[in-house]
Formats: C-alpha cells, sequence, structure tokens
C-alpha cells in the first residue's frame, strides 16, 4: 500500500506545504466550477475565477508555462462569460444554451490557431522544448482555449472540447507529477460527459417547446 502511494503522491515530498494545500484548494474550487456549469448555474464563474487565480500563481512557481497561460486564459474568460451568461438578450431573456454555428465554428479555430502560436512562440522564448509534453501541452492550450470561448458563448459544444482536453490531460499531469490535479481531469472528464449529456437536454427541450 505504501509503495501504491509513493508512487501516486512521493513527488510531493519536495514541495511546500502551502502550495500543496493551495493545490487542493484550486481543485476543490475547479470541482466546483465544473459542476456549477454543468448544472447551467452562473456560479461556474466565480469559483473558475478562485481556481484559476491559484492556479496561475502555482504553475507560474513551478515553470508550467503553458499551463500556467491556459490558467490565465481560464480567468479572463472567466469574467467575459460572467457577462455574458447575465446579459439580457431581451426584457426578461437572458443568453440561452444554443448549438454553435459557422462564425462560432470559426472563431474557435482561429482561438486554438492562436493560442498554438502564442505559446509556441513563449516555448521557444524560454527555451521550454524539452520533450514531447511540450507539443502536447500546446495540444491541450488549443482545446481548452476553444473550449472555454464556446462555454462563455454557452454553446452546447464546448463539452465536447473539455472531454477531449480533460481524457488528454489525465496521464500527461501524471507524467509531470501532479497527481492531485491529474484526479482533478479525471473527475472533470466524468462530469464533461454528464455536462454535454444535461446541456444537450436542455437544448433539445427548448427547441421542442419553440
Amino acid at each position: 500500500m505504501s509503495l501504491i502511494f509513493d508512487y501516486l503522491f512521493g513527488q510531493y515530498s519536495d514541495y511546500d506545504t502551502l502550495d500543496i494545500v493551495l493545490e487542493i484548494i484550486a481543485i476543490v474550487f475547479g470541482f466546483l466550477s465544473v459542476w456549477y456549469s454543468k448544472q447551467n448555474h452562473i456560479f461556474v464563474f466565480p469559483t473558475g475565477i478562485i481556481s484559476t487565480s491559484i492556479f496561475v500563481y502555482l504553475l507560474f512557481k513551478w515553470a508550467l508555462l503553458g499551463d500556467m497561460i491556459i490558467n490565465a486564459y481560464y480567468f479572463i474568460m472567466s469574467i467575459y462569460g460572467w457577462y455574458i451568461w447575465t446579459r439580457k438578450i431581451d426584457d426578461t431573456h437572458e443568453t440561452p444554451i444554443t448549438s454553435w454555428n459557422k462564425r462560432d465554428k470559426q472563431t474557435s479555430i482561429g482561438i486554438a490557431v492562436a493560442a498554438v502560436i502564442c505559446v509556441a512562440v513563449i516555448y521557444q522564448i524560454f527555451n521550454k522544448w524539452s520533450s514531447w509534453v511540450s507539443y502536447v501541452d500546446i495540444l491541450t492550450t488549443a482545446i481548452f482555449f476553444a473550449g472555454m470561448y464556446l462555454m462563455a458563448k454557452r454553446k452546447v459544444e464546448n463539452w465536447i472540447f473539455w472531454i477531449v482536453g480533460d481524457l488528454i490531460s489525465v496521464p500527461l499531469y501524471f507524467y509531470k507529477g501532479f497527481t492531485f490535479t491529474s484526479l482533478q481531469y479525471l473527475g472533470f472528464t466524468v462530469l464533461a460527459i454528464y455536462g454535454y449529456l444535461a446541456w444537450k437536454k436542455h437544448l433539445n427541450k427548448t427547441r421542442v417547446i419553440a
């Protein structure tokens, strides 16, 4: 049992206690954010802001620049999404859940491409092309950037991006030595699947009513 524990969490022996506590707090609020997103609840954004703020600090400290950029972007998009979700499209209705259109697809592709270029340039500047992990970091950054944009716009397809990105992140973070965060993404994958089904059901219901 102790061998399994050491294998999963042994890397934390060299970490500051404060950093471990902060990572756990960030994970808890990250779970809350995804849960509230699944529930189509506005609390997705304040909880997400807390989680991403902590992760930006930790990832900067750990020199994981690609992951730090992802979380900084999440922070900005959480503020934007908070505005979009509460914006009235008329006197009584807020922005509804919808499916993406041609413009959303083009914007998502543009955001993903811009993310790849941005992170690649930063990796080049700071000489972070250390292994295959750098390339996977760029891929997940592009996926999550597009997914966060679609979530902020309340597009049901955002969940597909989260599912794909989360599935890649589970083994990636474990390989990097962040077991707690790896387990977080495993939980995110499950919540994202339920989130997609819940939003899809809600969208189909509103279409029937309309």
